[in-house]
Order: C-alpha cells, then sequence, then structure tokens
C-alpha cells in the first residue's frame, strides 16, 4: 500500500478518505537573448524546449539543478488552499488603516 504525506504539514494522507493535491513544477533558467539574435528567425523558446524534452526521455544527468530542475509535491486540501493564495510563499503586505483628514 502506497502511503502519501503532505510535504508542507507533513501529515499523512489517507487515501480512501482524504483529497491529495499533486504540484509539479519546471524550474529552468532563462536564456534571452542577444541583440545581435534579433534578426535570426529560430525560435529559441522552441529549442530549449526540444532540448528539455531529449534529456527528459534520455533521463540524463548532463544538466545541472542549476539549468533545469522537475519537482512534484503532495498537498493535503488545507495546504492547497495556502500555496494556491500565495504560491511563491511572499509575506502579504500589512495593510494600513488611514483616517480621513
Amino acid at each position: 500500500m502506497i502511503r502519501y504525506s503532505c510535504d508542507m504539514c507533513k501529515r499523512e494522507l489517507d487515501p480512501d478518505e482524504d483529497l491529495r493535491y499533486v504540484v509539479k513544477m519546471e524550474v529552468y533558467a532563462a536564456f534571452d537573448p542577444t541583440s545581435a539574435d534579433e534578426d535570426d528567425d529560430r525560435d529559441h523558446l522552441q529549442e530549449i524546449q526540444d532540448i528539455l524534452e531529449r534529456l527528459e526521455d534520455a533521463e540524463s544527468d548532463e544538466i545541472g539543478e542549476d539549468i533545469y530542475q522537475q519537482l512534484r509535491f503532495d498537498l493535503c486540501p488545507e495546504c492547497h488552499k495556502k500555496f494556491i493564495s500565495n504560491p511563491l510563499g511572499r509575506e502579504i503586505a500589512k495593510v494600513f488603516g488611514f483616517s480621513a483628514n
């Protein structure tokens, strides 16, 4: 039997009773074209995508984690709500209440 736990709060999830959410992320280095490449008709984003797909198919370790990472997380319903409302984990700015003078 496969056991799941929430990757945020570490609560064990019962597959028969608990709803489980899966978050998949791809993090990769952005390669911005230089001004010399602006005249080039190549689709650089498509080329990067093709390279990543080939590497994914080959399951190669040629690209380091500083260039490309695939991440997967299991979340419980409560942590899913928190993640959706603030996916980058930023501190929410405090709202100041000013009186009308």
